[in-house]
């Protein structure tokens, strides 16, 4: 159910000014200078274009033409890591989304690795995120809820015969029951139903990894250490240079990790308990594909919502995924579940539309701190956290990055090891490379509107607006959304002479 986030007073901050370094001021920074991640393996820059879904798989979880486009054109900006979306570790369907839960899926991650590299002239070190989730349907009609998804059970039908003074409804064969609660007022319904079942009708099922009365629930820790492991060897087996756990938003490892996660087995309640899957998958992992291969965790460092996990369990967290082997800590913010706004009826639930998906993608339409860099409090209590218990692990931070001032500023100061920009690298796939020639002025800056996140809410093509500021749809080259009415990658761009 949503929680009501007090009301902020909204400001819309102008994206900030500009100074571009020079290529030899470029040359010399802390952004544009190589890191080490894991045991061995080097990305010649500090830049990171972290994991967004486009929406370009087939229904069925492959690698597409558009899937590589797509890639390639990030590529072609020449970050020092790519981190490809986030892919089911399930062999389920889940839509347009990739998935890694098969030998088959290989051999187009494969070409996916291979496309990466030739676009890159094998400079950009390719990563790939893996998720899995628990089941979310979409708001059902309320008749429809009533005659088919409802469950009928004794505790219902006792509310009915308490609520309405009259004990036959104790009896009243299902169907009666079914009719009754489709006509009846919304007074009657927030009596006789539980909040599951109010959320359900209002917002869809969803499920919760503290759901142990379902079988399957209960068997996600034992279940899932090997399907994280499996999918991160045919990462290994495509090429990729290294895998992304997803511990972040509203998703299972991050259910897990949550204060609200309420698990009387031993994988819940506590901190400890509350960790135990999630290092459990990361020793699993580790095992598989070697002690060599870099396997980072995305997480968060504040879940935004109440009851939920702050900033010190963050930490907490870091220290052990710290001690337990992984290669670097990517951190996030909100993006879950408990807060976002109703859905149309016919639309699932979107975790980035309340309090805590705004703090995941701040706007321009902010309060008096504004969206840039808003996050990067959370990535530096972290990094100051392991650097005191001894801890070398690069941390990754990322939210409204967009000048290479704030990326620097944050090295400088010691916050983070690696600046990550996911919107303003929609905006211009080519800005780490501009900015590395000494070319910041041809940027491409974004705005901060989230008119990508809007088309991310309706498992749209995800594009950038600004792509489409001199469209020529008659323009041979232009290839365009499903809908025709967008440019579905960014205008090319070639370097006014050779890097």
């Amino acid at each position: 159910m949503s929680v009501t986030a007090p009301e902020r007073k909204r400001v819309r901050h102008p994206v900030p000014p500009a100074k571009w370094p020079t290529r030899e001021e470029a040359a010399r920074s802390r952004w544009f200078s190589p890191i080490t991640l894991g045991t061995r393996l080097v990305a010649a820059e500090r830049t990171w274009v972290p994991a967004m879904v486009p929406w370009r798989a087939t229904d069925d979880g492959f690698v597409t033409q558009d899937v590589l486009d797509w890639y390639a054109r990030f590529a072609e900006g020449q970050p020092g890591v790519l981190v490809v979306e986030a892919t089911g570790i399930r062999d389920i369907p889940s839509g347009p989304l990739l998935r890694i839960g098969d030998d088959r899926f290989v051999p187009g991650l494969s070409r996916l690795v291979e496309t990466v590299r030739e676009a890159s002239r094998g400079r950009t070190r390719l990563f790939i995120q893996i998720i899995d989730f628990l089941t979310v349907r979409r708001r059902p009609e309320p008749e429809k809820y009533f005659m088919r998804y409802l469950e009928v059970t004794d505790p219902l039908r006792v509310q009915l015969a308490l609520w309405l003074d009259d004990k036959r409804w104790r009896e009243a064969p299902e169907d009666e029951v079914r009719r009754f609660l489709g006509e009846a007022d919304r007074v009657t319904l927030e009596t006789v139903l539980t909040d599951r079942e109010l959320e359900a009708l209002d917002y869809g099922y969803r499920e919760r990894v503290w759901d142990l009365h379902l079988p399957w629930i209960r068997e996600l820790p034992r279940v899932l250490p090997g399907l994280f492991a499996e999918a991160a060897r045919r990462a290994q087996a495509a090429g990729f240079d290294g895998v992304e756990l997803h511990y972040a938003h509203a998703y299972t490892m991050a259910s897990f990790l949550s204060r609200l996660n309420t698990r009387a087995d031993g994988y819940g309640g506590t901190l400890s308990h509350r960790a135990r899957l999630p290092l459990d998958v990361l020793a699993t992992v580790r095992a598989r594909v070697g002690p060599d291969y870099p396997v980072g965790i995305r997480y968060l460092g504040d879940e935004v919502v109440e009851g939920g996990s702050r900033v010190d369990d963050a930490v907490w967290f870091g220290i052990k995924f710290a001690e337990g082997g992984v290669d670097y800590l990517s951190v996030s913010k909100g993006g879950r579940f408990e807060d976002a706004k109703q859905p149309k009826i016919g639309e699932a639930v979107y975790p980035y539309t309340g309090e805590s998906g705004y703090e995941c993608m701040p706007t321009v339409l902010s309060d008096a701190r504004g969206p840039f860099g808003r996050n990067v409090p959370l990535a530096a209590a972290i990094r100051r956290a392991l650097r005191g218990a001894g801890h070398a692990t690069p941390v990754v931070t990322s939210g409204g990055i967009t000048t290479f001032e704030q990326a620097e500023g944050i090295l400088e100061r010691g916050e983070a090891d690696c600046v990550a920009a996911a919107r303003q690298s929609l905006a211009d796939p080519d800005w780490f490379r501009k900015v590395r020639l000494g070319l910041g002025d041809l940027v491409r800056r974004c705005e901060f509107t989230n008119y990508c996140e809007g088309l991310d809410q309706r498992h749209k093509q995800v594009t950038c607006k600004l792509w489409d500021r001199k469209l020529d749809p008659t323009e041979p080259t232009v290839r365009l959304a499903s809908d025709d009415k967008r440019r579905l990658l960014p205008p090319s761009w070639t370097a006014p002479s050779a890097d």
